[in-house]
């Protein structure tokens, strides 16, 4: 983990019951700050309520060392050295912390049928085996997050962590919850989930940070202003079918009230169609918000598109014209005889 926080805790004790295949009826755990706001006489201790809500969750019974006491420790220490020296001697590179850390799973996992467990005849595995059957059911996981209360800015934004989160802009100016997970952040109001992000660790403690925009965030605002879509910064990654329908829009008057409408379409359909459908009106050169309703309305109702039109390229008359004016000629006598 990139930190050693009350989420990050959380989310290992749900890895680790799950590998194990259970949860223990004890831990033992050291006066970690994430678990022990204050160490007081003797065994006492003023637990942390975040970390008391977890082992309630679990069920299990928390026991805490004696600060400086290294001997009742010290075998778990011994075996971390050496799981260090086994597992981190050749490491392949990895893209993300994730992948490491299934890497590292699946390694641990492996090094269990290898040990010999020392005490017990037989590998660590052989001992999990018969150990596990007295371990209590693995509950569904803890919801092991850390809450904030966050006003969002006037540019629909909440901070975290020196990042900057979007957040729909009919909440801007208005107090929400943040709840902080492990991998991401959850912005929640009014009782209801608002939306997710994937969260940003940074390590240095220099920078101005990142803003992570969510375009579908800023409609609303786009329906009142919709030229903020030309050089707007949270429209700059829109997918690539609804940039090229802005490139065609925009050349034409009206373009981007036009183009704001099309964005929309999202609010009320599933945004998959409304790309599927842009990119068939791009394809049949009508790139129009009148053709892309029709071909999203086909898409969702499950209708084929019609059959194309064949014509010849010279049509012909079955009855042809002449030029007769003795026609009229025919009309005045009539005209004479009434």
């Amino acid at each position: 983990y990139p930190l050693q926080t009350h989420e990050m805790l959380f989310d290992a004790h749900n890895h680790a019951f799950a590998v194990l295949g259970g949860v223990p009826r004890r831990g033992i755990y050291d006066n970690m700050r994430t678990a022990v706001d204050r160490v007081r006489r003797g065994k006492e201790r003023d637990v942390n309520a975040r970390f008391a809500a977890m082992v309630s969750h679990f069920l299990f019974e928390a026991e805490f060392c004696n600060p400086a006491s290294g001997w009742e420790k010290g075998q778990v220490e011994k075996n971390v050295r050496d799981a260090r020296h086994r597992l981190w001697q050749v490491v392949p590179p990895f893209p993300s912390l994730p992948d490491l850390n299934a890497w590292l799973e699946e390694r641990c996992v492996a090094l269990w049928h290898e040990i010999e467990h020392g005490k017990l005849p037989g590998t660590v595995a052989d001992i999990w085996t018969e150990e596990k059957n007295d371990l209590m059911p693995m509950p569904r996981p803890f919801d092991g997050f850390v809450e904030h209360t966050k006003r969002v800015s006037p540019t629909c934004l909440v901070h975290f962590e020196r990042n900057r989160y979007s957040v729909p802009a009919p909440y801007a100016n208005r107090p929400v919850s943040l709840r902080v997970y492990a991998d991401r952040l959850v912005v929640a109001a009014e009782g209801q989930i608002v939306c997710e992000h994937q969260r940003l660790i940074e390590r240095n403690h220099h920078g101005a940070g990142q803003t992570v925009y969510d375009w579908r965030h800023y409609l609303a605002v786009l329906q009142r202003k919709p030229g903020a879509l030309r050089n707007g910064a949270p429209f700059l990654e829109l997918p690539a079918a609804f940039k090229r329908l802005q490139a065609a829009l925009l050349k034409q008057p009206g373009g981007d009230r036009e183009m704001v409408e099309v964005l929309a379409l999202v609010l009320h359909h599933d945004e998959q169609a409304v790309l599927a459908a842009v990119e068939l009106a791009l394809e049949s050169g009508a790139a129009s918000k009148t053709h892309i309703l029709n071909v999203l309305h086909r898409l969702l109702d499950g209708k084929p598109a019609p059959a194309p039109v064949t014509s010849p390229q010279a049509l012909k008359l079955s009855v042809e014209p002449q030029a007769n004016v003795l026609r009229y000629d025919q009309l005045r006598e009539v005209r004479y005889a009434s």
